[in-house]
This record gives structure tokens, C-alpha cells and sequence, in this order.
């Protein structure tokens, strides 16, 4: 089983900055990916940014240049650094972890309970 424990959502200013995190605890589960994924009301959720566990990354191209995804294998922890805010990037943004449980060859998905940015203009 895995929990993901996110934190660092909150209201900021256009142009502003913010920092999500996401922690896992992963008894028994190999981490292939983490990523932060994001669901505005009226939308489908949609992929924000991924990072494979050997530092690959992936981003949606709305948010190119201005968001950074990085992880600390260690600690089994994701990172969304968020520059230059719009009030277009306001949403719940959702960590995802995806990985093998022990002696599995079929991925897996978890996902955190969400975390509110508003970004006011």
C-alpha cells in the first residue's frame, strides 16, 4: 500500500511563486514515476508534469518554463516549483505515484487527496 502526503497548495498573486510537495510511503512498491497532475472545475484532469526515477521529465506544454518537477529518490518525495503563476494555473493539483508492488510486473497507480492553488490576477 501507498499514502501520498501532499502539501504546499495556498493563494498567490499572478507572478507569484509556490512549492507542492508530495511524500510517499511505499512498503513493498518500486517507484517508476511520479508526476503532479491538475483538474480546474468544469475540466478534465490533466498532466502537469512527470519525472521518471532516473530524472526524466515530461511537462504539459502550458506550463513549460515556468514549472519545475524534481524528486528526491531518497526520501520518496516529489516537487512542483511553480514561477510566474496565472490565474489560469488555479486548480487542484494531485500527486501520482506509479510503480510495481513486490514480485509484480503490472504498474500501479496511487494518488494523493489534492491540494487547492488559486491564483488571483
Amino acid at each position: 500500500q501507498v499514502q501520498l502526503v501532499e502539501s504546499g497548495g495556498g493563494l498567490v498573486q499572478a507572478g507569484g511563486s509556490l512549492r507542492l510537495s508530495c511524500a510517499a510511503s511505499a512498503n513493498s512498491f518500486s517507484i517508476v514515476t511520479m508526476a503532479w497532475h491538475r483538474q480546474a472545475p468544469g475540466k478534465q484532469r490533466e498532466l502537469v508534469a512527470a519525472i521518471t526515477s532516473g530524472g526524466i521529465t515530461n511537462y504539459a506544454d502550458s506550463v513549460k518554463g515556468r514549472f519545475t518537477i524534481s524528486r528526491d529518490n531518497a526520501k520518496n518525495t516529489v516537487y512542483l516549483q511553480m514561477d510566474s503563476l496565472k490565474p489560469e494555473d488555479t486548480a487542484v493539483y494531485y500527486c501520482n505515484v506509479r510503480g510495481r508492488r513486490a514480485g509484480q510486473l503490472s504498474l500501479t497507480d496511487y494518488w494523493g487527496q489534492g491540494t487547492q492553488v488559486t491564483v488571483s490576477s
